[in-house]
């Protein structure tokens, strides 16, 4: 079923809040084959634009980046129970070699804060934080979203018993 913009992000705030902001990445490996992985993504403006982006943080030198290199389309899918909402679109990189034109690089680390609270986390010391982000070359992949899709109406599942 799709969704207006507004719905869709509704629905991934929605069930990430429930689910402690957990999603699973779908990409596409050089194959053709799908490849996923589960992250943690959020929702906030894009650091350029402005615009609505989900957005999660990868480790430097992974398979979701090496696929979202190749093909920067991807899906990530949230839920709650047995609800769910999926959201498509094109995936922008920024991080130590994936320079993102017209943002400094100076604003990668706090790029990489604002998506790990998008996503529900908390860190006490953020220097710290900064530091092991660098170490491991981590990566904001930053997803706009073209379109949603969830459950058909109707099709709402209760837990078993």
């Amino acid at each position: 079923m799709g969704l207006s913009v507004e719905q869709g992000l509704r629905l991934v705030r929605q069930y990430g809040a429930a689910e402690r902001w957990l999603a699973v990445l779908v990409t596409t490996h050089p194959t053709g084959h799908p490849s996923v992985s589960v992250v943690n993504a959020g929702v906030l403006p894009h650091p350029r634009t402005g615009a609505v982006t989900v957005a999660f943080v990868a480790r430097g030198r992974t398979a979701k980046l090496t696929n979202l290199r190749a093909n920067p389309h991807a899906a990530l899918v949230f839920r709650a129970g047995w609800e769910w909402v999926a959201v498509h679109g094109h995936a922008e990189l920024t991080g130590p070699d994936d320079p993102l034109t017209g943002l400094p690089a100076d604003r990668l680390p706090a790029l990489l804060r604002d998506i790990y609270a998008a996503a529900g986390g908390v860190h006490e010391d953020l220097d710290t934080y900064d530091r092991v982000m660098a170490a491991e070359r981590r990566t904001a992949v930053l997803l706009t979203p073209a379109r949603f899709t969830t459950n058909p109406a109707g099709t709402q599942h209760e837990e078993p018993e």
